[in-house]
């Protein structure tokens, strides 16, 4: 379903935009009537999508809340769009936890783990299905097979061995996706999220195919940050390549940047140049003497919230490195120092880092690629059609490998092989979260001692992240492209020397 262009993505898109022209041009005495009205302009005359125009309104109303930054309405209360917006009204906003919510008026409760026959069942004279049935759960009804619900274990063997597939697996696509399983089920059977397994990698979000899960947003906040002439420097994963077009150079993305209002554009890409150089040098200093038994990257914040949540003894072996965005972000205020940083990237977990108390005051705002593309509708910017301007920061091929699975790991490896040839490299990298737990397990029972081990909480890397705009297959080729038209292979050892503390 990522790979294609759904009304899902549709309407996220549109309630982004619908935001940002709010933030950009309403004023303090209609601001609450241009919030009011946005479910209107989004849902007009009659229901495109569901049984009525009033649940679609619901669902659209309570998708602004959650763009604006806010926390759902209660479901049993009278409670206004606006209200407690006056908090949002600002420029400065924070994440709050949970990130990821469902809205109820819009999760169809699917069911969560069930096997049903379907209409494919051709009566046969066999029946394997009701042979290898653990518990007799399968019976002959009208010479079809019937599933008992009551005595089925979700065993899956009647699936297995049903010679016209037959038998479908209903799942939860949401909770299918979730690699910590945490989606579980509300007293109404909708999907619920467990924000204590939660960490935030937005796979349920782009898995639901009712748009149910949204995460909440910073984008009005920034959006008047600019409007209001604020100094504010845009750092971007290197993950932006081909986001917006395959038109779109990086001088043509920078400049519909600074057309939007950002003061300068940097890669991030910079940053995961001093962290590989950090890594490598951490891990021949720590890993191959045998001080720590193995070096767990921190570069995804999924991947880490799950190593610490889950694997506490673990902790010690998670880097202790800055990750590429808060190294960036330290090394522009070292330049800017009254400036605001907004990350621009692929994730949404990095939305949970950045409000971090050690963080905070690195990274103001962190906005994902799908919600910079309403910022550039609200603004009737194509970023293909500017006129190039100036370049972005001269990374290297390391640093921008970041953006794609075993990256990371490759990017370390490299660096080490060159600055530190004694060492010998053992090298592990897991992606999605199912795998990286997997990964965390043995490295806990000792069987990945001496690795570097890089996890990326989405399957494909920060190219496949929750908030991109294309399909992972087309992002990771220009990636290719773009890391092949780097001058530098590797970063220089003297990068470990810049002082970001």
């Amino acid at each position: 379903m990522r790979s294609v262009e759904t009304p899902v993505k549709k309407i996220r898109r549109e309630v982004f935009t619908e935001i940002c022209k709010v933030a950009f041009a309403s004023t303090k005495d209609n601001f609450n009537d241009e919030i009011e009205a946005i479910p209107y302009h989004i849902v007009k005359e009659r229901a495109t999508y569901r049984e009525s125009i009033y649940r679609e309104r619901a669902v659209a109303s309570e998708r602004v809340r959650l763009a604006m930054g806010m926390s759902l309405r209660p479901e049993n209360e009278a409670v206004h769009i606006t209200a407690g917006m006056e908090n949002s009204n600002i420029d400065e906003k924070y994440y709050e936890p949970p990130l990821m919510q469902v809205i109820p008026s819009a999760c169809d409760a699917c069911e969560p783990n069930k096997y049903e026959v379907s209409n494919m069942c051709r009566g046969c004279v066999a029946h394997p299905c009701k042979q290898v049935c653990p518990k007799n759960a399968i019976s002959i009804v009208n010479g079809k097979s019937v599933i008992d619900q009551e005595k089925c274990i979700k065993c899956g063997k009647c699936k297995a061995i049903c010679p016209y597939d037959a038998i479908s697996k209903m799942e939860r696509p949401c909770a299918r996706a979730c690699g910590v399983k945490a989606i579980g089920s509300d007293n109404l059977g909708r999907a619920a999220i467990d924000p204590k397994k939660c960490v935030s990698c937005g796979m349920c979000m782009v898995s639901c195919p009712f748009g149910a899960i949204s995460d909440k947003s910073q984008i009005f906040q920034l959006s008047r940050a600019l409007r209001e002439g604020k100094e504010i420097i845009a750092e971007v994963a290197p993950a932006f390549v081909g986001q917006f077009g395959k038109d779109v150079t990086a001088a043509k993305f920078k400049a519909a940047l600074l057309k939007l209002g950002f003061k300068e554009v940097y890669e991030v890409a910079l940053g995961a140049d001093i962290g590989a150089i950090a890594e490598a040098h951490h891990y021949a200093e720590k890993v191959s003497t045998g001080e720590l038994p193995f070096l767990l990257t921190s570069c995804c914040p999924s991947w880490s919230m799950l190593a610490k949540k889950q694997f506490p003894d673990l902790i010690d072996s998670v880097s202790q490195e800055l990750t590429p965005m808060v190294a960036s972000a330290r090394s522009i205020k070292q330049k800017y120092p009254n400036a605001g940083v907004v990350f621009i990237g692929p994730c949404a977990a990095k939305k949970l880092e950045a409000s971090r108390t050690d963080v905070r005051s690195d990274v103001e705002f962190v906005i994902t690629f799908e919600e910079l593309q309403g910022m550039f509708d609200a603004k009737g910017i194509d970023p293909a059609m500017m006129e190039e301007q100036g370049s972005l920061h001269n990374a290297t091929a390391a640093g921008r490998g970041y953006a794609i699975a075993g990256g990371v790991a490759q990017a370390i490896e490299e660096c080490l092989q060159e600055y530190h040839p004694e060492v010998p490299v053992h090298i592990e990298h897991a992606e999605g979260l199912a795998e990286c737990k997997k990964v965390l397990t043995l490295a806990k029972a000792g069987k990945m001692n001496g690795c570097l081990i890089e996890g990326m909480g989405c399957p494909g890397g920060c190219m496949a992240g929750a908030g991109t705009n294309i399909p992972l297959k087309e992002a990771a080729a220009e990636l290719k492209k773009y890391k092949a038209s780097s001058t530098k292979k590797l970063p220089v050892a003297e990068l470990i020397e810049i002082e970001l503390d």
